[in-house]
């Protein structure tokens, strides 16, 4: 018998029956009626009924019913956002996560859908499905279904993609406190990333507005599906009763209502304030909430006592009314805060007014002060965090990838967000694979993008679950939806598949079960221990001789490509040798020997031995926290955007990013821990002229020890696209430095690049732009009779030109390979699967043409192992693991124009660097001749 999650059987046996409720507020208006005449009677002079008299008592009697559905929710028949004309489904032979028992039943069985609801679960009688004369059976052969995801903080719809004036409406400036504001009048049915999110199988987002204020408005959740209104309002899922101002029953209980607040930087940056102004805000509203409250009951105390002599109108206020609910304990807060600090003071002014708040977002610091949270008002807020995205400002710069897990030890509530756009929503659940993978449970992982969210926003009654009753939201995967590179296979919303024909491929056994993650318990430990800001120094090896044993596979370079040389057969893993950083043995070695008796021994379980990676893209190594200029090397002047100082040389300078390295910054370390040894940066700029950039270890620290500086100068950058000037006017200029116009050191600089000394590297994403450069390219060529280097970056829409790209001999480095509209520029994406049957970097590959992967944001350097991974698992064995390794290692080196080549080696515990199941635990480093520890 399928049965509901204990936590809503255990709600509901403590809520009033609404039958009940009904009688008794009928008694009470019948009684009241009666008083009201007598009194009438007796001197109909001295009082003055309201003719609304028995709608303002039921309102005052509705005051103390909690939200929540109707007792009989479960009973219904058909969803409220059924569409008619949706055929029956069935879904045969699936490995069914429930998300009840905690997040640990799973059901082997079938799933039968319709009328926009689940009918049933597990074992479906066949006299069941005989009543069916139109039913859809597919036999989805034991694949795993999950419920739908639940984005309990997004900006779709009010954050638009791509991004284009008038696009936005996420924050508003008119005040720091504006609980009127709604973000349901600003969503826009156009955003081009419904889609995606859904193919990601997110099927449910609560719709925040954005942390510009204190308090930026109520929010809203809403079904992505395409309905056949196409309005904004038809999304809508459960929304207040009164909402568009329609009659409210009064038997039935209210539904939850959302609001956004926000504290910190961000309202304190805008309105050029303080906290101390932001908490003061906070204070005043709710203060003015209050009183108007408090003389709501005072009225309603004397309306429900039959004093209604000299007591007039009802006091309402449409500006307040929402948080005068949230003082009813009709709202759920999401709160935006990050620091402790900030933390405090939110939880001292629920405690000041007596109202709880749903969930802390963001909320890089909470695992530091677990048990001030559980000091809030009312129940325990959950936290909402990413899982590796950290740093970018002051406030985050404490963030760690195990505050999940600790949180969760804690007993605290942990959900998995996007922020969408800041994070593609289409790709949440790879926040939950990476929390994970650093420690959180795995029933929790999927939980914190299912039943958590859903709970946390009061609707778990009929999202978050599978089970019978609830919405027909569900999402057959090709593998363990915490393995890596998880894809859906089919995603239905209210009982409607959503993608018309999903491409998916075999990914086999390998993938169909939980990955055995690796233990980071020193790592989450130290992380308290330090404050948030553990050391990141790896330590050499205090001998010359270490030992790998239990090798798993070694891949080597060979000459510009990377094999797989070593694999054990069996039982039979093999040892590495190293001395000072130089591999002296592998395969089978014989470990007797006298020198190696005091030889260091590292096990590596059936680990990997494998090439370091290379970042690119971001500005790792010229900055420490993105949005701190102190912390900085800064932007460099643009001659299209401004006057070049004459002291540099005018517009014949040209900025080398070797002169501006940032060792031992965080990010940096984070990514030389993740097997990311080298990392290549160009001058920041914001315009046409980047500069010259370079090459540099991320593990070192300082410019001056060996090594540090891998080569001071590597490639010329230019970016030619969005800008103050045209791209016309941009390519002009390019143009004209290629065809010997330039002065100074820039003139010297593309001279070498037109004697395809040195690469161009042009920062791109339209492929319009693209074939301009293309044409310009050829013309350049023809007029010096050789060859130049050029590469792509960025490279959005470079599938569009696969075969030019090839055939003019461009490189491309994909620096989101996992692509999204963000601009009009990039709008053209090819999204791979289930949308499209190739992605953007197999489709290049299958051109022939050079491919890089790089990364937009320095944070994620960390995580180039697992992008070049997924992007081998998207290709269907299109490109084998040591094919996966060269899209960030010897590709990138040969588009970027190093000449050195990187020999260090990565050594990993418990499986490869490829995979969820490995941990980095040496860096081999022939050219320092080290072997660091981490």
């Amino acid at each position: 018998m399928d049965k509901l999650p204990s936590h809503i059987r255990e709600a509901r046996k403590a809520r009033p029956s609404p039958i009940f409720k009904l009688f008794a507020i009928a008694i009470a208006a019948s009684v009241a009626s009666l008083y009201y005449l007598t009194l009438q009677w007796t001197d109909s002079t001295s009082f003055n009924i309201p003719i609304n008299a028995a709608e303002i008592l039921q309102k005052c009697q509705s005051f103390d019913i909690p939200p929540g559905p109707p007792q009989d929710f479960h009973l219904r028949a058909q969803s409220d956002r059924f569409q008619a004309g949706t055929q029956a489904t069935l879904l045969k032979n699936a490995t069914v996560w429930t998300g009840r028992v905690s997040g640990y039943e799973i059901i082997q069985g079938d799933i039968l859908l319709d009328m926009g609801l689940i009918k049933a679960i597990g074992h479906v009688e066949q006299s069941v499905l005989d009543t069916y004369t139109d039913l859809m059976t597919i036999d989805i052969a034991g694949a795993w279904v999950t419920p739908g995801i639940v984005d309990m903080h997004s900006h779709l719809g009010v954050d638009s993609s791509p991004s284009l004036n008038g696009a936005s409406d996420t924050n508003s400036l008119k005040g720091l406190v504006l609980p009127w504001l709604r973000s349901l009048d600003a969503l826009n049915t156009h955003d081009d990333a419904y889609r995606l999110s859904i193919s990601g199988g997110v099927t449910t987002s609560v719709v925040l507005p954005g942390s510009a204020d204190a308090i930026g408005g109520q929010a809203f959740p809403i079904k992505l599906r395409p309905t056949v209104e196409r309005t904004p309002s038809s999304m809508l899922l459960e929304p207040p009763y009164s909402l568009n101002g329609s009659y409210v029953d009064p038997a039935l209980p209210p539904r939850w209502r959302q609001m956004k607040h926000a504290c910190g930087e961000n309202p304190s940056r805008v309105y050029a304030g303080t906290r101390m102004d932001t908490i003061w805000a906070f204070r005043q509203g709710y203060d003015t909430a209050r009183t108007i409250k408090q003389s709501q009951d005072a009225y309603c105390a004397k309306a429900l006592s039959g004093q209604w002599n000299n007591l007039g109108p009802y006091p309402e206020s449409l500006q307040w009314e929402a948080l005068i609910d949230v003082l009813r304990g009709r709202v759920k807060i999401h709160n935006h805060c990050y620091e402790a600090v900030d933390l405090d003071g939110i939880v001292r002014l629920s405690n000041e007014f007596k109202f709880p708040i749903a969930a802390f977002h963001h909320a890089h610091e909470t695992y530091l002060v677990p048990n001030l949270i559980k000091k809030a008002y009312g129940r325990t807020p959950a936290v909402a965090l990413f899982a590796t995205n950290g740093r970018y400002k002051r406030e985050a710069y404490r963030g760690s990838e195990f505050a999940p897990r600790i949180l969760a030890d804690n007993d605290l509530r942990v959900v998995m967000k996007s922020d969408h756009p800041v994070l593609n929503s289409r790709h949440l659940v790879y926040e939950a694979q990476q929390a994970h993978y650093y420690g959180l449970p795995h029933n929790l992982a999927l939980a914190a993008i299912t039943s958590t969210p859903a709970t946390v926003i009061g609707l778990d009654h009929r999202i978050g679950f599978l089970s019978t009753g609830y919405d027909a939201d569900v999402i057959v995967w090709d593998s363990h939806p915490l393995a890596l590179g998880a894809t859906p296979k089919q995603v239905y919303i209210d009982g409607i598949a959503q993608i018309e024909e999903p491409f998916s491929i075999d990914k086999g056994t390998a993938l169909q079960h939980v990955p055995d993650t690796p233990n980071f318990d020193k790592e989450a430990e130290e992380t308290l221990k330090y404050d948030g800001l553990p050391p990141l120094e790896p330590h050499n090896a205090s001998s010359h001789f270490v030992i790998f044993t239990n090798v798993g596979s070694i891949f080597a370079r060979r000459g510009h490509t990377i094999r797989e040389v070593f694999t054990s057969m069996d039982a039979k893993l093999g040892t590495v040798i190293v001395e000072n950083g130089t591999i002296v043995c592998m395969g089978t070695c014989s470990t007797t020997s006298a020198s190696l008796a005091s030889g260091m021994r590292v096990d590596l379980e059936g680990g990997s031995i494998s090439p370091a990676l290379l970042s690119y893209g971001s500005p790792l190594g010229l900055e420490n926290i993105n949005q701190e200029p102190s912390t900085n090397d800064g932007n460099v002047f643009d001659p299209l955007s401004g006057a070049v100082p004459g002291l540099l040389g005018g517009d014949g300078s040209v900025i080398r990013a070797v002169d501006g390295l940032l060792y031992s910054t965080r990010d940096a370390l984070l990514a030389y821990r993740a097997g990311v040894t080298t990392g290549v940066v160009a001058p920041t700029s914001r315009g046409f002229l980047s500069g010259l950039s370079t090459a540099f270890n991320t593990g070192v620290v300082h410019k001056l020890k060996k090594g540090a500086i891998v080569q001071d100068v590597t490639a010329l950058h230019v970016a030619v696209g969005s800008s103050a000037v045209s791209t016309s006017t941009q390519i002009a200029a390019l143009r004209r430095l290629l065809f010997g116009g330039g002065q100074g050191d820039l003139a010297s600089s593309f001279s070498k690049v037109t004697k395809g000394i040195m690469p161009l590297v042009v920062q791109v994403q339209s492929a319009d732009i693209m074939a301009s450069l293309i044409r310009l390219k050829s013309q350049v060529e023809s007029h010096y009779r050789n060859s130049i280097q050029m590469t792509f970056s960025g490279a959005s829409e470079a599938h569009l030109l696969a075969k030019e790209i090839a055939d003019a001999k461009v490189g491309v480095i994909i620096t989101s390979p996992r692509p999204f509209p963000a601009t009009w520029e990039s709008k053209r994406i090819l999204p791979s699967h289930p949308l499209t049957k190739e992605s953007a970097i197999s489709h290049l590959l299958s051109h022939n043409v050079k491919v890089g992967m790089g990364t937009e944001e320095q944070w994620n350097a960390r995580n180039l192992r697992f992008d070049v991974a997924w992007a081998s698992l998207d290709a269907n064995d299109m490109i084998s693991r040591g094919e996966a390794l060269a899209l960030a290692s010897v590709n990138l080196e040969t588009l970027l124009g190093i000449k050195a080549a990187n020999t260090d080696l990565v050594a990993t515990r418990g499986g490869s660097i490829l995979s969820f199941e490995g941990k980095i635990v040496s860096i081999i480093s022939p050219g320092r001749g080290v072997v660091d520890l981490l």
